[in-house]
């Protein structure tokens, strides 16, 4: 199984978008995903509702799809609580990951993507090469919350390399 993470607490947010065109496409290949969001969960406190979600998400899945705002300059908050909280060797170590960028500047966050793809190396995960930056995802959005037929090409060829890895 695969497990999407929209990596903010905040509500109604791109990266929550984006995360559901990823799980559109996966479904459509009949590929078993579910989306972890992180602003449907309390993750910076480990209780017995963390620890549900840990298993249901995290232990059970073995590929990860994060998809990552930019944060000054970095990833969220909320998203290192989360693993942080996490049992490191059950939930992550030797594991595979695929990396999102997303922010409405013009780098798509490539720098968060760097810090957290290093986080990830040493919780002992193996990140695919092909991390896509989104940039100006605002403007890739349309009505319905569902991304342009380019950007949707491109996360599909990340998609058919990630299942394969």
């Amino acid at each position: 199984m695969i497990t999407i993470i929209s990596s903010t607490n905040r509500p109604d947010s791109n990266s929550k978008k984006v995360a559901n065109n990823y799980l559109k496409v996966l479904k459509s290949k009949s590929i078993e995903a579910k989306l972890l969001a992180l602003d449907e969960h309390i993750v910076f406190t480990r209780d017995s509702a963390f620890q549900e979600m840990e298993e249901e998400f995290l232990i059970n899945s073995e590929k990860f799809i994060f998809i990552v705002p930019e944060y000054n300059g970095s990833y969220s908050g909320i998203l290192k609580l989360m693993i942080d909280n996490s049992d490191i060797a059950k939930a992550w170590n030797n594991k595979k990951a695929l990396l999102v960028g997303v922010s409405t500047g013009r780098a798509g966050n490539l720098r968060g993507v760097e810090h957290l793809t290093g986080s990830l190396m040493h919780m002992k995960m193996t990140v695919h090469p092909n991390r896509l930056p989104i940039s100006s995802v605002h403007t890739l959005l349309n009505e319905s919350n569902e991304l342009n037929d380019v950007s949707l090409q491109m996360i599909t060829t990340q998609i058919d390399g990630f299942v394969n890895f």
